[in-house]
């Protein structure tokens, strides 16, 4: 009989570390490392790390029943990608932010809602999401940077949210407003941007059909850095328009002034539809690269979702609509 006899350095290859967690050691590290450091430093963040860490209080709403209206000509674009080739400006101006926006805190979080209502209020985000079915909607999104995504999305029609505000008839707007906390967005610090990032519609596009509210994401509640833990989702609009991490939400009967239009209104207005026959100041629409793909495709009037909201902008065409 042949005993094999094992060397005390020897194991099991079932117990061997998994190639991607040791490919990813440094970063796991440096991550330690740097959280120990802060707990050293920080004595009341140990209690808040816990608190964060505990499971996301909405997770049982996810999966949602996916929605057979809207369905895609594309495959969805892989949750890696999309988590990792994204902006969120608060944090930082690269598309490389997804740890720092680990420090969003996403529990308690409040939207207030006033303006020209008829009561304004203040609605925690889980007694906010347990108002409305969740569904999952595949979208697809252009960015005006000539890239483009598909996405399911979970969440609910923003109209039910103007229905549960009761907006005055002569609320002719909806404006919509992020988070500002400097102490956690680095981003914040920097004064030559219009902080806290404001984003704009009209009535008829807050009500459309598209116009989504977003809770989750690829099955599960939505990323901290996709805009936790909730953010707006209109898929004929380029992707500037799709503010992230909502706090409050506007009636108003004046248009506001968007974040990008304030910041450079000669490149970014406030309606921002997509179309391929209107070029940005430096670059042309025309087609765009599905990211994570060497694929090109034409660019889409309404990228494509023309049959839901070409109709609200007749009567506008002496309007900017296309930047």
């Amino acid at each position: 009989m042949n005993i094999i006899r094992r060397r005390g350095w020897e194991m099991p290859e079932r117990l061997a570390t998994p190639e991607h967690m040791f490919l990813n050691r440094r970063a796991f590290l440096s991550t330690v490392t740097v959280g120990a450091a802060a707990l050293s430093l920080a004595p009341g963040f140990a209690q808040a790390q816990r608190v964060t860490d505990q499971p996301d209080p909405s997770m049982d709403l996810y999966p949602a029943k996916r929605s057979e209206k809207f369905t895609l000509d594309r495959p969805i674009t892989d949750e890696k990608i999309n988590g990792t080739w994204n902006n969120f400006y608060e944090f930082n101006g690269t598309k490389n932010v997804v740890r720092q926006a680990q420090a969003l805190k996403i529990r308690p979080w409040t939207i207030k809602i006033d303006g020209m209502v008829e009561k304004a209020m203040e609605v925690g985000i889980d007694d906010l999401v347990r108002k409305f079915p969740i569904e999952e909607r595949l979208y697809r999104h252009r960015c005006v940077e000539a890239w483009s995504m598909a996405v399911p999305w979970s969440g609910f029609p923003m109209a039910k949210l103007v229905e549960l505000a009761k907006p005055l008839s002569s609320a002719k707007y909806v404006r919509m407003e992020t988070f500002l906390d400097k102490s956690i967005a680095p981003g914040q610090k920097q004064s030559w941007y219009p902080w806290p990032y404001v984003e704009g519609l009209t009535m008829a596009e807050a009500t459309n059909e598209l116009t989504f509210l977003v809770t989750g994401a690829y099955g599960k509640p939505v990323a901290k850095v996709h805009g936790a833990p909730l953010r707006l989702a209109v898929p004929w609009k380029y992707g500037f328009k799709h503010i992230k991490s909502i706090v409050r939400v506007s009636f108003t009967d004046k248009q506001p002034k968007s974040y990008w239009e304030d910041l450079q209104s000669s490149e970014y207005g406030f309606w921002a539809n997509v179309n391929p026959e209107v070029a940005h100041p430096r670059w042309s629409q025309a087609s765009e690269e599905l990211i994570g793909t060497s694929e090109r495709r034409p660019t889409l009037l309404f990228n494509g979702y023309g049959e839901y909201v070409a109709g609200l902008y007749k009567g506008l065409e002496a309007e900017r609509l296309w930047a």
